[in-house]
């Protein structure tokens, strides 16, 4: 059995015992229909499934249990569900993409550049250390090449594309988010910093959408009106976690928040076009509608 089989099989554990208990037939019952559909051998012995259960916990700290009131196994509580969800996303995407191979007609990628996910481990080692690191960045906007040196703080997820979280110790150690796909080098340093006592990345972007977090500015109440359409999108994914339901009807969605009006909020509103509404605040209601201005003047 290969080792493309052996961790298609753990997803498939996985996926099967979080939704119930089953005893080991069930299991077995079903990578054998998983086998017979996905042309690969997920069959296994007791033997085996005691061995994975170990290998489970091991590389996913996802630990497997058996319920005797139950009479099945099933996943245990896990303390970080936003982790063990993302988990599971990674490995049936690894899964489906190996199945891609053989079905390249019926599946379709997005091409792009690498997201600098090379650099993860290095720097989540260097963040819980407590230890410096330098890299070679070149922003998006620039072609010149520049050296930074950092205190990192922790990585941070937006719209499919990763982000360091740290201090510029050229820069008076301001708080800065770079992207790692625009790292053309990393070297970790064996010089420790001392952290800011109760600074976490839950705390610092609490107010934020996206990465920007304007310095010296406090979080403002937003009320937006959604039409029906975009409206069920914006429930089925909020805005942001602080988003209130106000009103929900067939022909509105209307929705309270509180952040910060940074740029990326700004340019997330920009996106649903005449779609949704800005109630409140004044202020921002006034931006946006000069930048839908702005791109009337532009279309010719």
């Amino acid at each position: 059995m290969s080792k493309r089989e052996t961790l298609a099989r753990y997803s498939l554990i996985i996926r099967k015992l979080r939704n119930g208990y089953h005893t080991f037939k069930e299991i077995q019952d079903y990578l054998a229909l998983e086998s017979e559909i996905q042309s690969d051998d997920f069959n296994i012995s007791e033997r085996t499934f005691y061995r994975d259960k170990n290998d489970i916990l091991s590389l996913y700290g996802i630990e497997i249990i058996f319920d005797k009131s139950k009479n099945g196994y099933h996943t245990a509580d896990i303390e970080n569900q936003d982790v063990s969800n993302r988990i599971m996303e990674a490995m049936d995407i690894f899964n489906a993409l190996n199945i891609a191979e053989r079905l390249s007609d019926f599946v379709h990628l997005e091409s792009r550049a690498p997201a600098g996910t090379q650099y993860m481990q290095q720097l989540l080692h260097q963040i819980k250390e407590c230890k410096l690191v330098c890299f070679d960045y070149q922003k998006y906007w620039d072609t010149a090449l520049r050296k930074r040196r950092v205190e990192p703080y922790g990585l941070k997820e937006y719209k499919n594309r990763w982000y360091l979280w740290a201090r510029d110790t050229e820069d008076e150690y301001k708080f800065k988010t770079f992207a790692l796909d625009r790292f053309l080098s990393l070297e970790p340093f064996n010089m420790k910093f001392d952290k800011l006592e109760g600074v976490t990345a839950d705390s610092f972007f609490k107010h934020a959408v996206g990465i920007i977090t304007p310095d010296k500015k406090e979080a403002e109440e937003v009320i937006l009106s959604f039409d029906e359409h975009q409206g069920k999108y914006a429930k089925s994914l909020p805005l942001h976690h602080s988003q209130e339901i106000l009103i929900d009807n067939e022909n509105e969605l209307r929705i309270k928040l509180f952040v910060l009006l940074s740029h990326d909020f700004k340019m997330d509103l920009l996106s649903y076009g005449s779609h949704v509404k800005i109630i409140q605040p004044e202020k921002l209601k006034k931006e946006i509608r000069a930048e839908h201005l702005k791109a009337a003047k532009s279309v010719v």
